[in-house]
């Protein structure tokens, strides 16, 4: 067994699921970037640390996934590969998308995009979650604290508005799309 309980079958199965699911989630990402109507908390923590160092965003989602994975050390979180390829799959969505999709040229192809990205996270978040492959990183972190008696809605606003401060004070984009 790969993954609680499933088999490798079960875990090859879901496999193509899972990786079109996360290619979904980092192509509407890269279109709410593109928009630069706003962004989500973490990809305005994402962009703002880009702006400050030039590293690609979905580069710095995929550092900062990483180091978000460190936290699991002593919450003893246990990783699936649907962990692992999200950390490393839309961050490498994000880049690849982002350098071959022009800039806007108009105020409503913007909002088109922030639309069309917004829309489609909502499908690629539910593909991605009936894999059960997996939590991504900061899920991870959130169920695991709300396990340990923690408030869910506390917890998710904390780290929310914690990203998104910290992403706004670097230079990323917060607006309507927030």
């Amino acid at each position: 067994m790969l993954y609680r309980g499933l088999s490798p079958d079960q875990v090859r199965q879901r496999l193509p699921r899972l990786i079109f699911a996360l290619a979904l989630l980092g192509f509407a990402v890269s279109l709410t970037i593109r928009a630069d109507l706003g962004l989500a908390p973490w990809d305005v923590l994402h962009q703002g640390i880009s702006r400050r160092t030039g590293v690609p965003i979905g580069t710095v989602g995929i550092l900062v996934g990483l180091v978000v994975l460190l936290a699991w050390i002593p919450l003893r979180e246990r990783l699936g590969i649907g962990t692992v390829l999200n950390v490393i799959l839309l961050g490498l969505t994000i880049d690849v998308t982002l350098a071959v999709l022009p800039e806007a040229t108009s105020t409503g192809v913007r909002w088109a995009e922030l639309v069309a990205g917004a829309f489609l996270i909502g499908p690629g978040i539910a593909l991605y979650l009936s894999c059960e492959l997996g939590p991504g990183p900061r899920d991870g972190v959130m169920t695991a604290l709300v396990q340990r008696g923690m408030s869910l809605r506390v917890i998710r606003t904390a780290m929310e508005v914690a990203v998104l401060a910290a992403g706004f004070a670097l230079g990323g984009t917060v607006g309507v799309g927030t």
